[in-house]
């Protein structure tokens, strides 16, 4: 068995899992993993970043955008908190983060003594964002332990892990048995349930498939039921463009509130189902099918009629067979959902402006497989169900942890993973600023992202709530801006201004082809209320009359 440290013990037992890429900074309790890194610098890429937050979101871009594993580094405490906000997105948006944390010596956890980066009980905040959380105290214990970080992220519902190790415990030197990654099988559905679902959808007249995040990697599966059922495909966010808003059964959040009167059985697919069940509201009319990898999901806001525990794409697969032998032919939508398709389109870019505009000239620019990462802007929010999308993972977004400022260094974390793709991001000027020192990351390591600064000088969405909340007594929301063209050009990036949607196409094209970093700044003074289509009423049960 090799002599080796117990930070060296830990990074290569996770470079066993296939990790390529590392974001983190050095600091005096991670100096032993640092170490491990320089030495396995033929087979790992180390990105250094000028925040611990920027660390922990370039690593969830990583995630969602790749399926893999994102990894990270950090000092405790400080540091630790500092990437809290991002390891709680990656928990609340399903992706596989692996957190490295470094520890005060041993003897001293816990005690309060006052050593550097001490806070009380980090282990327990950790568990309390992720899926799963252990110490490491021995060097020879990091390989299990590494390996039921694995074995949490690679089964049932996808969640981040963290494993903290002392410095003391880093350092010291021991005999180590490594182990060999284990691969584990996806669960099997049960088969009365998969039969029970399949009849309700063979017998439904208007059934629906609503997805999460769960289904990005079904999309075949859930276009062949889809196309079977002739249901419309409704997701917001997380499962946009498992199925490709080209194909006319791939319907946005707000046409499904539409449909949502008349479905009598809806499928949901990797999802909490939370919108139609707590906001469009259910009936006894309605029958729910709930496919989900999470067993605490099925039941977490009510019972489904149906509940299947199950991968999306096996639970799927298990269920179109068992749909085929129990449903007649229909007649097509196509038509029908077309030109629903077509009206609600229509109805955005009447209602919705400039930012309808805006984000057309963005998809316009952006190759079919470029990826897009909205923020928490009037135009992101637009993007929820204005914004086309084409193919799986292209569309990175934070959920419902709405975190400010999120969107930049998760796109460098999105383009690290996906160097051949088109990478834009958009920003307000508020949420850019919080992690605009990242700019020195990008360009450091050439991170040829784009991304667009939506400028009005205010968190305008805080603007507006106290505008009409609160009549007009608007406090703490203004903001004093740098130039943002002149702030990218004094970090060695591109900046461009962009003053209208065709600018903004005409400079996207250009800022693509730059192949280094490009801040675009687009004043954008005037916008209508994006939350008309993300708000909606209660639709059942039916009003009466």
């Amino acid at each position: 068995m090799p002599y080796v440290t117990g930070g060296k013990a830990l990074f290569d037992s996770v470079l066993q899992y296939g990790v390529d890429t590392v974001f983190g900074l050095p600091g005096g309790q991670t100096y032993e993993i640092f170490d491990a890194i320089y030495a396995a610098s033929d087979k790992v890429t180390l990105i250094t970043t000028r925040n611990e937050s920027g660390a922990a979101y370039m690593a969830f871009g990583y995630a969602c955008s790749s399926g893999k594993v994102g990894v990270y580094t950090v000092v405790p405490g400080p540091g630790f908190l500092n990437a809290a906000a991002a390891l709680s997105t990656a928990y609340g948006c399903n992706a596989p983060v692996l957190c490295l944390a470094g520890q005060i010596p041993s003897h001293a956890i816990g005690r309060g003594i006052g050593y550097l980066h001490d806070i009380p009980d980090q282990l327990g905040i950790a568990e309390r964002l992720t899926k799963w959380a252990a110490r490491i105290d021995h060097p020879a214990d990091a390989p299990d332990h590494v390996r039921l970080a694995f074995k949490h992220l690679q089964t049932g519902r996808a969640r981040p892990v963290s494993l903290e190790m002392p410095l003391d415990i880093m350092a010291q030197q021991a005999e180590v048995e490594m182990l060999a990654p284990v691969t584990y099988e996806n669960v099997e559905p049960d088969e009365a349930l998969i039969d029970a679902a399949a009849e309700m959808l063979g017998a439904a007249g208007h059934p629906m498939i609503y997805l999460g995040g769960g289904a990005q990697h079904a999309g075949e599966e859930v276009l062949e039921l889809a196309e079977m059922l002739q249901a419309p495909v409704i997701a917001q966010r997380a499962g946009k463009g498992v199925v490709s808003d080209r194909h006319y059964l791939s319907q946005s959040y707000p046409a499904g509130h539409r449909l949502w009167p008349e479905v009598d059985v809806v499928l949901g697919v990797g999802t909490r189902l939370k919108y139609p069940r707590l906001h469009w509201g259910t009936d006894d009319d309605l029958k729910i099918i709930h496919i989900d990898i999470d067993p605490q999901e099925l039941e977490r806001i009510s019972t489904p009629t149906v509940g299947i525990l199950a991968d999306a794409r096996t639970g799927l697969r298990a269920l179109i067979d068992a749909v085929a032998t129990r449903n007649s032919s229909r007649p097509s939508r196509k038509d029908e959902l077309t030109d629903l398709k077509q009206a609600m389109r229509n109805e955005f870019v009447q209602n919705i402006q400039p930012q309808m505009d805006y984000l057309q000239a963005i998809r316009d620019a952006l190759p079919d497989d470029g990826i897009f990462v909205d923020e928490i802007t009037q135009v992101g929010f637009a993007s929820w169900y204005g914004f086309p999308v084409y193919q799986p993972r292209t569309f990175i977004s934070s959920g419902y942890c709405g975190n400010l400022g999120f969107g930049y260094p998760t796109s460098l974390g999105v383009k690290i993973a996906n160097p051949d793709k088109q990478v834009v991001a958009i920003a307000g000027d508020g949420g850019f600023m919080f992690n605009m020192s990242e700019l020195a990351t990008a360009v450091k390591y050439n991170i040829a992202t784009v991304t667009i600064v939506f400028n009005d000088g205010a968190f305008a969405n805080v603007t507006r709530a106290q505008t009409q909340r609160y009549g007009g007594r608007v406090i703490g929301t203004d903001l004093h801006n740098p130039d943002f063209v002149k702030l990218a050009e004094s970090f060695g990036a591109v900046g461009y201004r962009a003053k209208s949607p065709q600018q903004l196409r005409e400079t996207l094209v250009r800022g693509l082809a730059e192949n280094r970093p490009v801040i675009i700044d687009v004043p954008l003074p005037d916008k209508t209320n994006p939350w008309q289509y993300l708000l909606l009423p209660k639709v059942r049960p039916k009003p009466a009359g």
